[in-house]
């Protein structure tokens, strides 16, 4: 392992846990600005990290230092901002007053606008953008739970931050193209919202054609209105962007070879979207098909789909009573 860094993961999520308590079990320092809820379970029930390849690693509330107070950021040399694109300004705001001007700051959020809300409220610092392939699921307790597999993928620096970061049980890698590579999660990230529409835990939906045509139609008419803003997704996959609808609308069983060639996945695996339905939290929708429809305005273009599936999560979250358990059919037919 590299030498040990102060990290501070800011806005302690299921993903922040996850890579936060992944980082101290590797040796480094680690802090987290988290909300009460979290701080709460960490104390009573310690900090609980597994995955789906058998991975896991306890630690006490004694060896990671979380706090409400963004003072914290302190003594970081480098800042893991993991909160809702949402809150990317809040949380900009209190590291630009709490952070040493030395500090690098990564963004390892979803979305595509998260670095540029970043870099403008913190001229000082070194930003750098970060995408995180894999699904955590919150299992309560103070258990985070890595369902999906791949490397964390940074921004190329001077510094080569990722490799500071990097180690065996989580991987780090720098990259050249980091916006196209965010966009081309993007793409990958529409299936969130349908994962929090159906309900279904993720290797279930997937199972199921109708669903993955679902994910095909909207995958392509999202990378028609990417590409008309002159953007070139890089795939997540072997695969380039524009093939993956043709793998998605295979048949089940060779559906399941190809895919299972690619990305492992735990059947306990859910989106946060659908988290954040369970919970009565708002989602990043905007952020992911809202962002499609906005594309879509600006280029004169329609994105019927992104539309409605923009409503059907407002829906969903002014209703407050989780995912409400649709069918393809239905998504494609709500109005």
């Amino acid at each position: 392992m590299t030498e040990s860094a102060s990290i501070c993961v800011a806005g302690a999520g299921s993903i922040g846990c996850f890579v936060g308590g992944m980082l101290r079990a590797g040796g480094h320092r680690v802090s987290m600005l988290a909300r009460p809820r979290i701080i709460d379970e960490v104390k009573r029930h310690g900090l609980r990290i597994t995955s789906f390849e058998g991975l896991e690693h306890r630690l006490t509330s004694a060896e990671i230092a979380l706090s409400g107070d963004p003072a914290i950021f302190g003594d970081a040399d480098i800042i893991l901002v993991t909160v809702k694109s949402d809150d990317t300004a809040e949380v900009a705001e209190l590291i630009a007053r709490h952070a040493a001007k030395t500090a690098t700051i990564v963004s390892l959020q979803n979305g595509t606008g998260n670095v540029a809300v970043l870099r403008n409220a913190l001229p000082d610092h070194d930003v750098l953008a970060g995408m995180v392939p894999f699904n955590v699921v919150s299992m309560e307790e103070g258990h985070f739970h890595r369902a999906t597999s791949g490397d964390i993928l940074l921004e190329k620096d001077d510094a080569d931050t990722a490799k500071k970061l990097s180690q065996p049980e989580l991987g780090f890698r720098s990259v050249d193209d980091i916006t196209g590579v965010q966009w081309g999660k993007l793409l990958v990230n529409l299936n969130n919202a349908l994962v929090a529409l159906s309900g279904l835990p993720l290797r279930e939906q997937l199972s199921q054609r109708p669903w993955r045509v679902l994910f095909a139609d909207q995958w392509r008419e999202a990378l028609h209105v990417i590409k008309a803003e002159g953007i070139d997704p890089v795939s997540t996959t072997p695969l380039p962007a524009s093939f993956t609808p043709c793998i998605l609308k295979l048949p089940d069983f060779l559906f399941e070879r190809i895919a299972a060639s690619m990305v492992k996945i735990d059947p306990k695996a859910r989106s946060s979207m659908w988290e954040d339905l369970q919970r009565g939290r708002r989602t990043e929708i905007d952020h992911l098909q809202g962002l499609i429809v906005e594309l879509a305005q600006r280029h004169g273009l329609q994105a019927p789909l992104s539309e409605r599936i923009v409503s059907l999560i407002r829906k969903a979250e002014q209703a407050g009573e989780g995912s409400p358990g649709l069918t393809p059919d239905q998504i494609r037919a709500a109005g």
